[in-house]
């Protein structure tokens, strides 16, 4: 029942942004789902360049179904990052695009604010979730949570390029 909640959120969003602005704009398809050996190195390229800058954050990896295949959780983050992380990634699978575009979206006010029930909660529309993208197809999705949001994005950015 909640993910059809989700698509009809999504559908009345892409409505808002008009047709010409979306064909423009057509996300990826979905790929085979990231393997194990994938979500590793996505994982250690996004966990190195936490350390690079002494963040503590929670990497979460889903699969292009948007389930669990990786979650770490690095030293001195606290926990609510954890939902939060899981969130983006799930997001960002979902709607096959970078989660900054929803926040985007939200800080222009006005009809945009019903994005806030895209995900169930509001964790999936911050920055932070970003697809990951092999061969021109989503394989997968990295959600990061812990310092800020731009900060998070440069993370989930790092594991998704490393796939490249």
């Amino acid at each position: 029942m909640k993910i059809y909640k989700i698509l009809a959120c999504l559908l009345t969003s892409l409505a808002l942004f008009g047709a010409t602005h979306v064909r423009a704009q057509t996300p990826p398809p979905y790929g085979a789902p990231i393997s194990n050996d994938q979500a590793k190195k996505a994982m250690a390229a996004a966990e190195a360049e936490a350390k690079k800058n002494s963040w503590n954050v929670v990497i979460a990896i889903v699969d292009s179904g948007g389930n669990m295949m990786m979650l770490q959780r690095l030293d001195g983050t606290q926990f609510g990052s954890v939902t939060v992380a899981s969130e983006k990634a799930h997001a960002a699978a979902a709607f096959r695009r970078p989660t900054k575009v929803f926040q985007d979206l939200i800080a222009q006010g006005g009809v945009h604010l019903r994005m806030l029930n895209l995900t169930g909660g509001t964790a999936g529309v911050l920055e932070g979730g970003v697809p990951i993208v092999v061969d021109g197809k989503i394989i997968g999705a990295i959600g990061v949570s812990g310092v800020t949001s731009q900060q998070d994005a440069q993370i989930a950015q790092a594991g998704a390029d490393s796939l490249k």
